[in-house]
């Protein structure tokens, strides 16, 4: 019926520790239970008597056309939740006719996920100590004729995952990201603190666009901008790295305001809904990425999960915009959302 059974089915089937590192957050996971939370304090603010007889869901992100402005997030460990894994996930999106990020961690190479993907696909990227690695993954995605190169920026080093420590979670000590032929744990290591602004002119030198994942202020976005970026992700890991920051919901405003139009702007965490996707349009976002609920689709049916959790939730935006009084993305507004006041509020 809703994204929320697929959870329900992979809380039960999957290994308990395995669930906990792929559903948990950082530290107290407050955060993580902001970001739900912040969805629902969105009240959405329909106009009627407008004509909606021909609703479309579809739209643009980065110039290229989607069914929906959805995409699928980059998720590490998909072969450890579903054979197939992450190439399981880009057929899954292609069908549903919505978009779909490759991770680097994954057993099958940038190639092999472009040749599965169908539709709008970037290409997730780690930057590491050795630039030769890295050099490596933007030199076989550039070749795989990736839409975009999607740098996660807020992950210089790990955040602490208690609930996934306490349930006895270690990563897989055979689990190699076949591009690189290191493992999870090798490619951890490698992670290049010291990545800065001065490295995206580096990065963009390979011909694709540059999207930023990780982006929650409005001075890294105005960066952003001046840095000639294309798209920034409106991003806290799921709050999976520093646990306290903003709400992804909350961020978003700031972040579309500071840069007036200079870049497109996405956002993730906690969309379950298609009225999430709604409010996230008024809110300023031109697409939401959806993590999770793709995991749990993908343990519950593999490719046919995917492609049926992103339909539902493709449909459920379709039902949203018609009761908005909304044709398309396009026509979603400020005006058609407002945060419900604070109970402490007059």
């Amino acid at each position: 019926m809703n994204l929320a059974d697929y959870e329900a089915f992979a809380r039960e089937h999957l290994d308990a520790p395995l669930f906990a590192h792929l559903d948990g957050g950082a530290g107290d996971e407050r955060t993580l239970r902001a970001n739900r939370a912040a969805w629902e304090a969105l009240t959405l603010r329909p106009r009627v008597l407008v004509g909606v007889d021909d609703v479309t869901t579809a739209t643009t992100v980065l110039g290229r056309t989607v069914k929906a402005p959805i995409l699928a997030a980059p998720l590490g460990f998909q072969e450890l939740v579903a054979r197939g894994g992450a190439a399981a996930t880009m057929r899954g999106a292609a069908r549903a006719g919505v978009g779909a990020v490759a991770p680097t961690i994954s057993r099958a190479t940038p190639a092999e996920l472009a040749a599965a993907a169908g539709g709008l696909h970037w290409f997730q990227l780690y930057c590491f100590r050795d630039r030769g690695i890295t050099n490596e993954l933007v030199a076989q995605a550039a070749a795989a004729r990736y839409d975009a190169l999607v740098v996660t920026v807020d992950g210089p080093v790990l955040g602490r995952r208690e609930r996934a420590l306490r349930a006895g979670w270690e990563a897989p000590t055979d689990l190699v990201v076949t591009a690189t032929g290191l493992t999870v744990d090798e490619l951890n290591r490698l992670v290049d603190p010291g990545l800065s602004w001065r490295d995206l002119e580096w990065l963009a030198s390979f011909g694709l666009p540059l999207v930023l994942k990780g982006v929650l202020t409005r001075e890294d976005a105005r960066l952003a901008a001046d840095h000639g970026v294309g798209a920034v992700i409106v991003s806290n890991h799921g709050g999976r790295q520093l646990d306290g920051v903003a709400a992804s919901a909350e961020a978003l405003p700031e972040v579309v305001d500071a840069v007036a139009g200079r870049l497109e702007v996405l956002v993730d965490g906690g969309v379950r809904r298609g009225i999430d996707i709604a409010a996230a349009l008024a809110l300023g976002a031109r697409a939401v990425l959806v993590g999770r609920p793709v995991l749990w689709a993908l343990a519950a049916a593999g490719e046919d999960g995917v492609a049926a959790a992103l339909t539902l939730l493709r449909e459920e935006l379709a039902t949203a915009l018609a009761l908005l009084g909304c044709r398309s993305p396009e026509d979603v507004t400020p005006a058609h959302v407002a945060w419900r006041p604070r109970p402490d509020t007059p």
